[in-house]
């Protein structure tokens, strides 16, 4: 969905692979809502995922496509004569990718089935690269819906879904114990973490409601050394 903590999630998943010792590298292909700077236009999802990044990136890296209008980032693509498609959005990602962090995040707009050009969905591009994928689900009324109905729309794609988030947009839910349980049964991957409703939602708070130690990660430096010598 949109407006549920993708970022926040995602700058607090690259915050805990850097405090496990991981490299990192982030990419937001696309992104609308952008503020124009004198260096260009800027989101501010983006400078936050570039900033948990520790590979040395550029702006341009990490948000190749870049529009001012908040809206939906085809229809703002079309109004600059943009052809957004998977495939114009595979050779940056790539090229992230190649970086070689030990983590690496891609984050998605909207949801899974956001649409870019023609027929093609931004889900497109995930399927493209194989990419495992995290769903974040902002916990609110109707939210179990919309996760089950992603997660398999996200198998049915043949992609692995790797973990899910629990970001509690909404502490006032109904019932909220019940809905997270249900999530939990419903949805048919790991928890990776639950995030409550934080005044000052920072990377680092995020963090520490995250277990990384549930997905399949590289080991650290000094980790591999120690197995080599063994």
């Amino acid at each position: 969905d949109t407006e549920i903590g993708k970022t926040t999630i995602a700058c607090g998943l690259l915050q805990a692979a850097r405090q496990a010792g991981l490299s990192t590298a982030a990419a937001k292909p696309v992104a609308s809502g952008c503020e124009r700077r004198p260096e260009g236009l800027r989101n501010s999802d983006a400078l936050a995922l570039l900033d948990e990044c520790t590979l040395p990136l550029s702006y341009e890296e990490v948000n190749p496509f870049a529009f001012a209008p908040a809206i939906a980032p085809h229809l703002a693509a079309r109004e600059v004569g943009v052809a957004l498609s998977a495939e114009t959005l595979i050779g940056p990602v790539r090229h992230v990718l190649a970086k070689g962090a030990d983590f690496t995040v891609v984050e998605g707009a909207g949801g899974w089935r956001v649409p870019l050009a023609g027929e093609e969905s931004l889900s497109d591009l995930a399927i493209a690269l194989g990419l495992p994928v995290i769903l974040v689900v902002g916990v609110r009324l109707g939210c179990i819906n919309h996760a089950v109905l992603s997660a398999e729309a996200i198998l049915r794609d043949g992609l692995q879904l790797a973990g899910w988030v629990a970001n509690i947009v909404d502490p006032h839910t109904s019932r909220l114990e019940e809905n997270l349980a249900t999530l939990a049964e419903r949805l048919p991957a790991p928890c990776i973490g639950r995030v409550p409703r934080l005044s000052a939602p920072s990377s680092l708070a995020v963090a520490s409601h995250l277990d990384l130690g549930i997905l399949d990660l590289p080991e650290r430096p000094e980790e591999r050394r120690v197995g080599k010598e063994c």
